[in-house]
């Protein structure tokens, strides 16, 4: 432990627990933030600003009324890290528009997925959250005509070899990302939401019937609370996408915190998830949640989701993976089991997209590609 880590970065735990960065503690209850000097502030800031949360962190600070007890210096970067964010959801919305006009001509509805989502239905999860992309979805008979009329506005793919470029559209849920020629910004186009050969075999026409269309628009919609939940679940527990591991899971505390004050919304979720074929990593969400973070579930919801769970030793290595795929990655949280776990994680994503025989060869061709890269 650094010095920097202080009593509170090192306090003790309930055996079993895990290891809980000063960030998850801050998402967790932000009076840590009483207890913390400037030291502890110092790491805070880091590791929050490496997980995605420091504007988010800030939010819930100020809604607590405790951003006037943080020292100056820290406080400083808070405050700057909410008005960037800020500034991005003000962008979104700008996009999103500007994409509604775009795809004017495309029949069928789109769906805007995650953070968008978030932004566009003001919901919790939107407070204080920094974008890279916005991620729409589109029936997949419409995926060409989607990316022609991107294309003829202004958005371009990006440089992605021969290679990638049949993966994505062969094994992947979406096409290569497109970013737009002036602004720079970046969208994700998905026909569903996990690759039609993943493990979890999930009807998108089924999403697509249950979406809710935003006021003010003809064709623009979002997933209904359950399906949102589901797939905030999937994409972090199935794709081996970690670096803002805490931040994703942030994002399903707070749905399932808001959502679940509908007494109904439970036992849905819970029916929508058997539907959907996405107990597993709701499962994985539900505990993780809870273990990180507190999220509270209710008994009735844990007990239905006990025939998913896996076996003791399956269980224990999820723990321990997965504990470690969830701190921030900076070295204040990593262990020496850290990059090991992150890696095995990203094996077993592969592992749940695409059939065993293509696995080997396509994890090969990537470590040889990123290998020469970094020469």
């Amino acid at each position: 432990m650094t010095a920097a880590q202080s009593t509170l970065a090192g306090s003790a735990r309930p055996p079993g627990s895990p290891v809980l960065s000063l960030a998850a503690r801050l998402l967790r209850d932000t009076a840590t933030a009483s207890g913390m000097d400037l030291p502890d502030w110092d790491l805070a800031i880091q590791q929050c600003r490496r997980a995605g949360v420091l504007a988010r962190i800030c939010h819930r600070l100020e809604r607590d009324n405790l951003l006037d007890r943080v020292p100056e210096q820290p406080a400083r970067h808070l405050k700057a890290a909410r008005t960037l964010a800020d500034k991005h959801g003000r962008d979104v919305h700008w996009e999103v528009r500007c994409i509604v006009r775009a795809l004017k001509n495309v029949d069928g509805p789109k769906i805007l997925l995650k953070g968008a989502a978030y932004v566009m239905t003001d919901l919790p999860p939107a407070a204080g959250r920094m974008f890279t992309d916005v991620d729409l979805m589109v029936a997949r008979e419409r995926i060409e005509q989607t990316e022609h009329e991107l294309i003829r506005h202004d958005w371009t793919h990006h440089e992605v070899d021969a290679y990638d470029d049949i993966y994505y559209r062969t094994w992947m849920h979406q096409i290569p990302p497109l970013i737009h020629r002036l602004r720079g910004t970046v969208i994700d186009v998905h026909h569903t939401i996990v690759p039609e050969t993943a493990k979890p075999h999930v009807n998108a026409r089924s999403l697509f019937d249950a979406a809710i269309r935003l006021d003010g628009y003809d064709d623009l919609y979002v997933l209904t609370p359950t399906d949102m939940v589901l797939h905030s679940a999937v994409h972090l527990f199935n794709e081996g996408e970690f670096d803002h591991g805490l931040r994703d899971l942030s994002d399903l505390d707070l749905l399932l915190r808001h959502f679940g004050k509908d007494g109904d919304f439970w036992a849905h979720l819970a029916d929508r998830a058997a539907e959907l074929d996405l107990e597993r990593p709701l499962f994985y969400a539900l505990r993780h949640a809870g273990r990180v973070l507190g999220t509270p579930v209710p008994q009735s919801l844990d007990d239905r989701l006990q025939q998913t769970r896996p076996g003791p030793s399956h269980m224990k290595v999820m723990d321990a993976l997965l504990d470690r795929g969830l701190r921030p990655h900076h070295v204040s949280c990593d262990d020496r089991y850290s990059g090991f776990a992150r890696w095995l994680l990203y094996v077993r994503a592969h592992h749940l997209r695409m059939p065993f025989h293509l696995l080997g060869p396509h994890l090969i061709r990537k470590a040889w590609k990123k290998r020469f890269a970094e020469e």
